[in-house]
């Protein structure tokens, strides 16, 4: 995924089984990032926050088709987001 591209670009011949994979370190690396951030908070509030973002990743992994290479680029590709813009907030 580039800056200016909208989707994570994994060519055709990758198998889906790969991409799964590629789904659930995406995921992976995610939830551990909000860990961290749940740890690392001082509020309450904000921890409670950052743990619900937990669950409801983990629910979002959940709920995907493992077959439908699709809606796991979909997810590889938002997730990857979020983890640069985790990355862009901690930098300043």
């Amino acid at each position: 995924m580039t800056e200016h591209s909208p989707t994570v670009a994994i060519p055709e011949d990758v198998p889906t089984s790969v991409v799964y994979d590629m789904f659930a370190e995406t995921a992976t690396h995610l939830s551990a990032r909000y860990v961290g951030l749940y740890d690392d908070a001082t509020a309450e509030r904000e921890r409670q926050d950052w743990w619900t973002k937990v669950l409801d990743l983990r629910d979002e992994r959940d709920a995907v088709d493992p077959y439908d290479r699709a809606a796991l680029i979909a997810k590889i590709t938002v997730w990857t987001a979020e983890i640069r813009a985790l990355d862009k907030e901690r930098r300043g």
